[in-house]
């Protein structure tokens, strides 16, 4: 599995999320598989219950081992050491042909969330920023076609 790039922040959040999956989750999904079995009075199916409690953890489980792998291989950027060139971990403010300026954090795929302004370094996007500087312009190959963006900020 390839290096996946995590925030401190977002580290700890996976991590917590690990914790809670394998303590709390893993134990609500067994008493509900133990209740399935017994044949609780669930007002409903008994193989119905035990199929949907079945399918749940196997998601919990398949949750765990993707998490386990994800923060096994995962490498902590924390603020970037230069603001002078985009890197993994930099907030850079673009302008695209004249618009409004749009500020992005560059993130890990793991941690990516455009409507939050976090883009991956994996996304046409954020590999076409990857190594540029204030003032250079670049064009970004996206499914939709290609545009270019200027960078105006980098933090």
């Amino acid at each position: 599995m390839s290096t996946s790039y995590l925030t401190r922040e977002g580290y700890n959040r996976l991590q917590d999320e690990l914790d809670h999956l394998r303590t709390v989750r893993r134990k609500e999904v067994a008493d509900r598989l133990h209740e399935a079995l017994e044949g609780g009075d669930l007002g409903v199916d008994p193989d119905a219950e035990y199929e949907a409690a079945k399918n749940e953890q196997a998601f919990v489980e398949g949750r765990i081992k993707e998490l386990e792998m994800l923060l096994s291989n995962a490498r902590i950027i924390d603020a970037p050491q230069t603001t002078d060139i985009v890197t993994v971990g930099s907030r850079v403010t673009i302008e695209e042909d004249g618009a409004s300026p749009e500020e992005y954090v560059i993130v890990g795929a793991a941690e990516a969330n455009p409507r939050e302004g976090r883009i991956s370094n994996e996304s046409p996007l954020g590999r076409a920023l990857i190594g540029k500087r204030i003032g250079d312009t670049t064009t970004v190959e996206a499914p939709q076609g290609s545009f270019k963006v200027k960078v105006v900020k980098l933090q």
